[in-house]
């Protein structure tokens, strides 16, 4: 088994009166796509900052693509790419020249055929030599994302990559994304699109108040913990529900509406529908929603802060 690109072992980051990061240990294959979730404050933002060499940790360990940046911590650099949240480049060059720039920076040699691809590929052709404060807020984001993968790194952290893009751009971008895994490229991605980590991630890791809650493969997570949500409108009020999985489920209190929530170890959803139909009652609509990620991360969160709650009371 090929080694990690990036491992973490039991970081953790201290400012007065608030630890960001708190004993936090990943470790990250190559090659794949992992989305670092949480909400607003969680960690995620001074965890990259940290694998990146941009934050510095109070204690703990890490390595990136083999090296300890302890030891090293300028070397793995020219093999990372980073797409921070903020706009970090000056507002006179265009953005051709912006990215040749930044080849510089990694001390690769001039490529116009690598940014001519990367123009091309997010949509920036057409304004390729208009000076970058003339472009809108979604096209600096883009060019943020062309300036992180110019260099052709081999771990690259895309921080809310998206966020202002609209959505056809977005799509666009799931596609280069995956492109860059079928190169071998390792992508960590945090986003509050959580559609996007849907469609793109392998594994998933949930943080919040800086502590790792769960690191699991994406379809093994929403098995666990997903829930499909059935819902029927009846034509004409029910009494009661019928004997059998459907009792799991709740009526409105107008008997008109039924919902049901299938999980892991509960009945499953067509088998109470079919239920409710051998019942004779009078179904009229019916809509099923399948398993989402953000039930999955809603679930984690009521159940940590549930947890430390009780925690509290004791």
């Amino acid at each position: 088994m090929a080694a990690p690109v990036l491992v973490l072992e039991q970081v953790v980051k201290q400012y007065p009166g608030l630890r960001a990061l708190d004993g936090v240990s990943l470790a990250i294959a190559p090659g794949e796509i992992f989305a670092l979730l949480g909400p607003n404050g969680a960690g995620k933002t001074t965890l990259i900052g940290a694998a990146c060499g941009l934050v510095r940790k109070t204690s703990g360990r890490v390595s990136v693509l083999g090296v300890d940046l302890d030891v090293d911590p300028v070397r793995p650099r020219y093999d990372v790419g980073l797409v921070p949240q903020e706009i970090n480049f000056d507002p006179f060059f265009t953005a051709r020249e912006t990215l040749e720039i930044q080849l510089g920076y990694f001390g690769r040699s001039k490529d116009a055929a690598r940014v001519d691809e990367l123009l091309a590929a997010l949509s920036l052709s057409a304004k390729a030599d208009v000076p970058t404060r003339a472009l809108s807020g979604g096209m600096k984001r883009r060019l943020l994302i062309a300036k992180a993968l110019v260099h052709r790194p081999r771990l690259v952290f895309l921080d809310e990559p998206t966020a202002g893009v609209d959505v056809e751009l977005r799509r666009d971008l799931w596609g280069y994304v995956r492109r860059l895994r079928a190169q071998g490229t390792t992508v960590v991605l945090t986003t509050h699109y959580l559609e996007e980590a849907e469609e793109l991630a392998d594994r998933v890791g949930i943080i919040d108040h800086g502590r790792l809650l769960v690191v699991e493969e994406k379809g093994a997570l929403m098995q666990r913990l997903g829930e499909r949500h059935l819902e029927v409108k009846f034509r004409e009020p029910v009494a009661a529900l019928p004997a059998g999985p459907a009792t799991a489920g709740t009526l409105s209190a107008d008997g008109r509406g039924f919902s049901f929530h299938e999980r892991r170890g509960t009945a499953q959803a067509a088998e109470v529908l079919a239920g409710l139909f051998a019942a004779g009652l009078p179904v009229g609509d019916v809509t099923m929603a399948p398993a989402s990620l953000e039930d999955v991360l809603l679930r984690v969160l009521a159940s940590e802060r549930e947890a430390q709650a009780a925690g509290g009371a004791r």
